[in-house]
């Protein structure tokens, strides 16, 4: 038996990286799961890799219409949900002052906004489906300063937060509702690279992320799906509002 077999679990931000990761492995251990992303392309990919009953679904995360009809459809398809990765996010990679307001506002709109709508309206259904676990995607970069990542630093500073207010929620309600935040530090990712492609010092951005994770790697997307895993798994069922960094020791010193 898998560590989650039979569980539901939707994976926003799936076609690729992180989430293509945490869905193959979630979906290794037994899940039913649910591939949601705006790349139809990819996105239709995982799914077939995962195959059936597993499914992708368009969504984008900004869009609260875009989360009722991932909800809904979920609901249709599989008549429970169970956990709720919100992995979706973007970087812009820019400093206070370089960041322009349309900047500022993409980013939090995927990774601040499109988190609140995922609790929002997966709660319901975790609530009827008797409990389950919800997975948000944070970074190092909310636990320290990150001058070269100011939009994406204050909104993944927001999703700590959030976690830990709808950890507490939860608890007050009565409801068998986990939700845990996961900080990781450099991975590679497709977002990474972008990033090196963006910056006029590539290299020395990777050599610093290499520098302050002991470890002397850069994390693979394989290091956080397994902690997802665990996450969504009943094994962490006394883990809740806690913010888990995934970064070799970046942020301990």
């Amino acid at each position: 038996m898998g560590r989650v077999s039979g569980k539901v679990v939707i994976v926003t931000g799936a076609a690729s990286g992180l989430g293509r990761a945490q869905a193959l492995l979630l979906a290794r251990e037994g899940a039913h799961v649910v591939v949601t992303d705006v790349n139809e392309v990819g996105g239709a990919g995982v799914a077939q890799e995962l195959g059936a009953p597993s499914c992708f679904l368009r969504h984008d995360v900004r869009d609260e219409f875009s989360w009722q009809h991932v909800i809904d459809e979920t609901h249709h398809r599989f008549s429970r949900l169970d956990g709720l990765v919100n992995n979706a996010g973007v970087v812009a990679l820019a400093t206070i002052e370089e960041t322009t307001l349309a900047q500022w506002r993409a980013v939090q709109a995927v990774n601040v906004d499109g988190v609140f709508l995922g609790c929002k309206h997966a709660l319901p259904a975790l609530v009827q489906s008797g409990g389950g676990s919800i997975v948000n995607l944070s970074s190092a970069a909310a636990l320290v300063g990150t001058p070269a990542f100011a939009a994406y630093s204050a909104s993944k500073g927001a999703v700590r937060s959030l976690t830990k207010t709808v950890a507490v929620h939860c608890v007050q309600r009565g409801w068998p509702i986990r939700c845990n935040s996961i900080h990781p530090g450099g991975i590679e990712t497709p977002m990474l690279h972008s990033l090196g492609e963006l910056a006029a010092n590539a290299a020395p951005l990777a050599l610093e992320l290499l520098a302050k994770q002991p470890p002397g790697r850069i994390g693979k997307p394989e290091d956080v799906a397994e902690l997802v895993l665990y996450l969504i798994s009943d094994a962490s069922s006394l883990m809740n509002g806690a913010e888990l960094a995934l970064d070799g020791g970046m942020t301990a010193g």
